[in-house]
């Protein structure tokens, strides 16, 4: 039987192994937790709705602990992680408040005496998790769902087991039935018969373009129900009238959050020429004051990227797009012989031929384009497969709000960083996948709207 391991990137020692379920053990575990939905999808809200209290409760008290486990399995630093603990429990919090109101009949005008809409859960619920936020992705698709009364399977990345598990404890010491919230140690290799068993009745997943075709391509021969969050390549639009302090410091949190490797992460710096030169030495020095290094260490900055291969990806765009003609304006190059770390890099002068411009750029780099008129920056900025996020900085708020409307994504913030927030619906167009995360859009995803009309 195959082996899971966790390797800490920050030495390259190995964290944890462990063994994968077999074919067997997860078909069990799958009938099992369907005969278990049924029951929890009869008990009362309010009931299910304690249990996320009491998880709540249980993770602020030991965020530390969580956090460590998260830092030591893809390199994140502490504060970060912490930072991801803490939202998760804001969100329990959110749902926690507000779950009862978004799941209430909704009632309709008709020609029936009585029309209402009712939301009823579907059953079991496999989500497919990635690495990098390993505690929020998993609670921000599981809280939602198990609130509105189906159980859920997770498959999580196989380099963030321990933190995959350390969630699964706690929602089951929380009083959660076992069967309602499991984890599947499982490798890629199984999920189309996961996907295909009867009793699974929709799928999550947060990953790769590519991930995200193969699962859409599964589901869809079955006809099961599928939420896609995937990459993203996310524009700064940075107007001559922005406030520049404010702006490099937002572009800074919003490009290295997390070692730079987040899909809603910004990536593609487009700035008026009037301010380019003044933006681009700002950055400089503030990327230049970044602290490289231990991530358990609370000044730390920034981390190691989560494994080998990221970092050998992120070299290689870096590399072929500067022989291509891109100007390396800082990094560039891994940090010490030790660890997966690389330096913050900012790149300007580039083309259309170039990785760092078609491509997902998954660590800290910052692509810096110049542009003379707002045309060209929209046009610059829908220029991408992706279509997840993005901002617009602008002192003008009706003119930072034209340009919003017209670029092609799920969500723009105007004067601050993208960020996912537990109170708004999160979600792409284009390849950065389709429905919603989060807010009641969310918790509706996985529910069958059924209409019943009174005569």
């Amino acid at each position: 039987m195959s082996i899971l391991k966790s390797i800490n990137p920050a030495d390259e020692q190995m964290f944890a192994e462990f063994k994968q379920m077999s074919l067997t053990k997860v078909k069990q575990i799958i009938l099992e937790s369907s005969k278990t939905q049924n029951q929890w999808a009869e008990l009362d809200i309010q009931n299910r709705i304690q249990i996320i209290s009491k998880i709540k409760k249980m993770i602020l008290e030991n965020k530390r602990r969580y956090a460590e486990t998260i830092t030591s399995e893809m390199g994140k630093p502490i504060l970060e992680s912490i930072a991801e603990i803490e939202k998760c429990a804001s969100l329990c919090e959110y749902y926690e408040d507000n779950s009862k109101n978004f799941l209430r009949d909704k009632y309709l005008k008709s020609n029936a005496v009585t029309s209402f809409v009712s939301y009823e859960p579907l059953g079991v619920i496999f989500g497919i998790m990635p690495w990098n936020f390993p505690f929020w992705q998993v609670f921000r698709f599981v809280v939602p769902a198990i609130i509105a009364g189906n159980s859920t399977l997770v498959k999580h990345a196989p380099n963030v087991q321990g933190s995959a598990i350390a969630i699964e404890k706690i929602f089951h010491a929380a009083g959660l039935p076992k069967e309602v919230f499991r984890i599947l140690m499982i490798d890629i290799d199984i999920i189309p018969e996961i996907i295909s068993d009867k009793m699974i009745k929709a799928v999550s997943l947060t990953g790769s373009e590519f991930a995200g075709s193969k699962v859409a391509e599964c589901s869809g021969k079955n006809l099961k129900k599928t939420v896609l969050e995937l990459g993203g390549a996310d524009a700064f639009i940075v107007l001559e009238d922005a406030n520049l302090v404010k702006c490099v410091d937002s572009a800074i949190k919003g490009r290295m959050l997390n070692n730079g490797q987040s899909c809603i992460a910004a990536k593609r710096f487009i700035v008026h020429d009037n301010i380019y030169e003044d933006f681009l030495e700002m950055l400089k020095d503030s990327v230049s004051s970044l602290k490289v290094g231990n991530p358990m260490l609370e000044d730390t900055k920034v981390g190691p990227l989560a494994r080998f291969d990221i970092l050998d990806k992120i070299q290689s765009q870096v590399d072929e797009s500067i022989a291509l003609g891109a100007n390396l304006v800082y990094g560039g190059k891994k940090v010490g012989n030790l660890g997966y770390f690389y330096s913050p890099t900012i790149l300007t002068d580039i083309t259309k031929d170039m990785p760092v411009y078609s491509q997902e750029t998954f660590g800290p780099v910052f692509s810096v384009f110049k542009c003379s008129n707002i045309e060209k920056m929209i046009d610059l900025a829908n220029d991408t497969d992706f279509g997840l996020g993005g901002s617009v900085w602008s002192s003008d708020q009706e003119k930072a709000l034209s340009i919003a409307h017209k670029i092609e994504t799920g969500a723009v913030f105007i004067n601050d960083f993208m960020k996912s927030d537990p109170r708004l619906p999160f979600g792409g167009v284009k390849k950065s996948g389709y429905g919603r995360e989060l807010s009641e859009f969310g918790i509706k995803e996985f529910v069958n709207v059924k209409t019943i009309a009174i005569f």
